[in-house]
């Protein structure tokens, strides 16, 4: 099997050498196996030598299929070796797996990993023509007496059923246990068969299907064939899709439901409740002409999860997820919300599976703030679930325990639960007790399996409670070592929190020395920034952290702006991606921003300054083919260089000298061009689109040769409308880990220039031509010489320029003006 898992060895290339082979394979499948010495014991029996032979006979013969059994999907050079494969021996080994499901036809044995590798085998055969037209004379046989009855409830499953019913839940919702599944296998053939030979099979199999409900209806309770009803609703529902869209059945839907489904939510049977609720979530999408129909169901579906049967309650509870999501009037739901809510945690209680949580997160996420009153309540059952499940995990010490992916369910739905009451502050006060413990312990390397998760519930808290707690500060110290030590891979979704923490809560991160903030920030993004182990696409997070601490702490931090220079030009001359070149010199940017004066000195003390400006008027001028930016192309990049250009235009004669200052007032004015047209553009394309899902798409289209951009109409300055307001916040949430980067070698990549655009920064506030304007009437004000000079050595089209953007920063100065007055309105 290793020999063939990736590619064919050359020497079976070979005929005599494959054709030998291939003898061997199909005389071990033909030969029968002796009834004499096979184990009685299922678990011995399966894993008996002879059945083992059996089943990596079919596994490698699968696996020789998959590569051969396609002569589109082959290589020139393997043609000839697939049609050979093909016409000799496909055809045989389908006659030799058909003689082997015979055998349960008639009551023999064959373990369920084999019937489920030959039911693969046989999907895969039905697309083919060739192998199809051998399979169509035994089709009937193979559908209605071999693959219908696997889909049947049988002794295993009432057996499980009765005995163990959690072992039961837990196998019907683990993929792994579908990988060797008889039933899924047979399912997959099923929806296989109908949507590629449906003209020829469907309409058969559903009279199949309705005789079979027929018969059910006319017998006594006594006789009805409750396991074969079992099977035809797990048919109906497995092939869903297929019949909402194939006529005439897609118009019959909702009858059968009621005909056929409606009524086993009272079966005196716990398997056919269950798969009525399953079936009823499957179809709850569907248009119901008659909504007492879809309301009969989905309470139905709400008294399943009060059911005695604990697979009756689980199915219940997934198939209410399918309604939730469905259900056109919340008003249906509202009144029941607290009993729902007190049920399904009694379910989480027993069982643990995250399925169970997706349904808990679609609840929420309906409602939205409305969940407020449960919000606390909510919070702690998770919280108690998720250390029940995480004890779980460690006893059962593996990663894909059920309880391990359960505790990773819980955690989202309590991000998705911060994020419903994000405009209620006071609501994080009283729930952060409870995900303290938890934050503490998971931000450990105990935490590696949860860590994003986590993270993502500090990022919450951290911004949406009215101030960050001493508590909540305790957490930052564990972050800064987790990442120093091992979670790199994590450095974009730490990045969130640690922003809030110095653009929250700034006065302490500048204050505390208890532990010291400052120098715990500066130590580990030194470390990191220096590292030459480390990829440009692993460091993307640093230097926009050093932003954040020069927005934030404007004045307060003089002292890091020559260390945090220092570095930043270190890995600017290693640095080979262009986004990271792009966020290194937005470094200098903010830090000319920050202080002009102080880190033109820095540099040239460094010895870079004229390096450094050289590369960035360079890199503001390079295009892509298309005529795109290459660099700065999102609107942040762009404003960002813009306010720290216009920093260096106050600086005196000495320190900016005035062939420098034409230089950097030309590249200003382009810039300002650019961003402006960028806005525009996004305004534009927002109005047109009523889909708010969209607001990460921030890719640009900037056109460097459009030097007639300024008499545009200017548009709306979506990146500087001050939208504090609490729709804002609720995309920011939905926006926490925006700071993620692309980790492709793809330099080109729109990734890189599409994260974290809707985050929130000081320079938020600051109109960047407002602060160009006001800066070059500063230059005015206290040297009317320079500022003349400046002015006639300015070509035309630079004085147009200056004056298209004189106009709009007064348009810009009127409607800031006018929106901070409709906020002090609309707060009154």
């Amino acid at each position: 099997m290793q020999n063939i898992l990736l590619e064919i060895p050359k020497q079976l290339f070979e005929p005599s050498v494959f054709n030998a082979w291939m003898v061997l394979f199909l005389n071990i499948l033909e030969r029968p196996v002796p009834v004499e010495g096979q184990p009685t014991d299922p678990e011995l029996r399966k894993t008996w030598g002879w059945w083992k032979v059996k089943k990596w006979t079919v596994h490698i013969l699968n696996r020789l299929y998959t590569r051969f059994g396609d002569l589109k999907l082959q290589k020139p050079e393997n043609k000839a070796f697939a049609q050979m494969f093909q016409k000799n021996f496909a055809g045989k080994i389908l006659e030799c797996h058909l003689n082997l499901l015979n055998g349960i036809r008639t009551g023999g044995y064959l373990p369920d990993r084999v019937v489920n590798l030959i039911l693969q085998y046989l999907s895969n055969s039905i697309s083919k023509n060739s192998m199809y037209q051998l399979l169509q004379p035994k089709l009937d046989v193979v559908l209605f007496e071999i693959i219908f009855p696997l889909m049947c409830f049988n002794d295993n499953d009432q057996k499980l059923w009765d005995e163990d019913p959690h072992e039961y839940v837990r196998k019907g919702y683990d993929i792994i246990e579908d990988l060797y599944s008889p039933r899924t296998a047979a399912m997959d053939f099923v929806s296989e068969l109908v949507r590629k030979r449906g003209k020829d099979n469907l309409q058969k199999f559903i009279l199949f299907i309705v005789e079979i409900f027929k018969r059910y209806n006319e017998a006594n309770p006594e006789y009805k064939p409750y396991r074969q009803k079992d099977g035809a609703l797990l048919a109906i529902g497995a092939l869903c899709d297929k019949l909402k869209q194939a006529e005439p059945y897609k118009g019959e839907l909702e009858n059968m439901l009621v005909q056929h489904v409606f009524p086993e939510f009272s079966s005196p049977v716990g398997h056919l409740r269950a798969k009525a609720a399953w079936v009823a979530g499957q179809y709850s999408h569907i248009n119901f002409q008659n909504q007492n129909n879809f309301l009969k169901a989905f309470h139905s579906v709400v008294a399943g999860m009060r059911d005695p049967e604990l697979p009756v309650r689980v199915d219940s509870v997934f198939a209410l997820r399918s309604f939730v999501e469905a259900s056109k009037d919340l008003g249906e739901i509202r009144p029941l919300l607290p009993s729902l809510l007190d049920e399904f945690f009694k379910l989480m209680n027993e069982v643990e599976n995250e399925d169970l949580v997706f349904t808990l997160e679609t609840i929420v996420d309906k409602f939205g703030e409305e969940m407020a009153p449960y919000a606390f309540g909510l919070c702690q059952n998770l919280a108690n679930a998720f250390w029940k499940c995480m004890n779980t995990a460690e006893a059962e010490d593996e990663a894909d325990d059920p309880g391990a992916l359960a505790a990773v369910g819980c955690l989202r739905a309590i991000s998705t639960i911060l994020e419903s009451v994000s405009r209620l502050p006071n609501l994080f006060v009283e729930i952060e007790p409870t995900l303290l413990p938890i934050m503490r312990r998971m931000l450990t390397t105990d935490g590696q399996e949860v860590f994003e998760e986590v993270l993502e519930i500090v990022s919450y808290m951290t911004f949406f409670s009215p101030s960050i707690s001493l508590e909540m500060w305790s957490l930052w110290p564990l972050m800064i070592e987790a990442l120093r030590d091992w979670a790199i891979d994590f450095f974009p979704n730490i990045l969130v929190p640690l922003d809030n923490y110095i653009s929250r809560s700034t006065a302490h991160f500048l204050t505390c020395k208890n532990p010291d903030y400052q120098q715990s920030l500066w130590s580990m993004l030194s470390t990191i920034m220096m590292d030459n182990n480390l990829e440009d696409g692993d460091i993307e997070p640093a230097p926009k952290l050093i932003q954040v601490v020069f927005q934030n702490c404007r004045g307060h931090v003089d002292m890091w702006i020559e260390p945090y220079l220092s570095i930043t030009m270190e890995r600017l001359r290693k640095a080979e991606k262009p986004y990271l070149k792009c966020l290194l010199m937005q470094v200098v940017a903010d830090a000319l921003y920050y202080n002009a004066a102080l880190t033109l000195g820095i540099l040239h003390k460094l010895g870079v300054a004229t390096d450094v400006f050289d590369l960035w008027f360079k890199m503001l001028q390079q295009t892509k083919k298309s005529g795109e930016r290459a660099n700065f192309r999102r609107v942040h990049d762009k404003k960002v260089c813009c306010l720290g250009l216009t920093s260096l235009l106050a600086l005196p004669e000495n320190q900016l000298p005035s062939d420098a200052l034409i230089r950097v007032f030309k590249a200003t004015l382009d810039l300002l061009v650019a961003y402006k047209d960028q806005v525009a553009e996004e305004a534009k394309e927002e109005d047109g689109n009523d889909d708010d899902d969209d607001m990460d798409n921030f890719q640009t289209d900037d056109e460097d040769g459009d030097e007639d951009g300024s008499d545009k109409e200017m548009g709306v300055d979506a990146e500087d409308g001050d939208e504090a307001d609490s729709i804002k916040l609720q995309k920011l949430a939905a926006q926490a880990k925006a700071f993620r980067s692309n980790d492709e070698d793809d330099d080109d990549s729109d990734d890189d220039y599409t994260d974290d655009e809707e985050l929130q920064s000081p320079i938020d506030e600051v109109d960047p031509f407002v602060y160009f304007v006001d800066t070059i009437k500063g230059l005015q004000a206290l040297d009317l010489t320079r500022f003349q000079s400046l002015n006639q050595r300015l070509e035309f089209h630079y004085q147009a320029l200056a004056n298209g953007v004189a106009q709009h920063a007064e348009q810009r100065r009127a409607e800031i003006e006018k929106e901070k007055l409709e906020k002090i309105a609309a707060a009154s």
